[in-house]
């Protein structure tokens, strides 16, 4: 199924939308864009140049992803959540050649309202609650809220909250789907999927 694009959209010639991706009113895709299949890009949606993203992202309405932002499959991101890409930007300095790169990893949730300083990485499965400003790298698997974001727990890759410790050890079941998380060493793995 080929990708669709509502008639008030603009996606520039270049720009890679793989099958049955679906760009929504007034968005904008840059020509070196790349998308992958599945996709949904909600209403007023800016992907630029230099962008990767996945399979089966969500991007909900308003935001703007900007050069330098990679985001991996199965992502969500919320409405009117932020990417930067220069961390100290001035209108009257070109700061171009000093973007740095942000990683969303596959399967991560980020809030509605979330920013997301460049240069950070979101870990595979994290949880950013809405809102939060985050600043520095996201563990795998990892709730974090607030500003700056700051962990509060750990959540499953089915987006269910795990009875686990922040720091040390631990282990515990996904309450939904049974899977098995162990905390080792201040690090949350998936065990045993189902």
């Amino acid at each position: 199924m080929a990708a669709k694009i509502h008639d008030s959209a603009i996606v520039d010639a270049g720009a890679v939308l793989g099958e049955g991706t679906r760009v929504w009113h007034f968005s904008h895709v840059s020509a070196g864009a790349r998308i992958g299949r599945g996709c949904s890009l909600g209403q007023n949606v800016f992907v630029a140049d230099d962008v990767e993203i996945g399979d089966n992202v969500k991007i909900q309405n308003n935001v703007s992803v900007y050069d330098a932002v990679r985001i991996e499959d199965d992502v969500f991101c919320g409405p009117s959540m932020v990417f930067t890409n220069v961390y100290n930007p001035r209108s009257a300095v070109s700061r171009k050649h000093e973007y740095r790169r942000t990683l969303i990893r596959r399967g991560a949730t980020l809030g509605a309202n979330t920013t997301v300083v460049c240069g950070s990485t979101i870990g595979a499965y994290a949880f950013v609650a809405a809102g939060a400003v985050v600043n520095r790298d996201v563990p795998d698997f990892a709730l974090v809220a607030g500003v700056p974001a700051r962990q509060i727990g750990w959540m499953s890759r089915h987006g269910e909250r795990l009875d686990l410790p922040l720091k040390g050890s631990g282990e515990t079941i996904c309450p939904r789907t049974g899977d098995r998380y162990v905390l080792k060493e201040d690090i949350c793995v998936l065990s045993a999927p189902r």
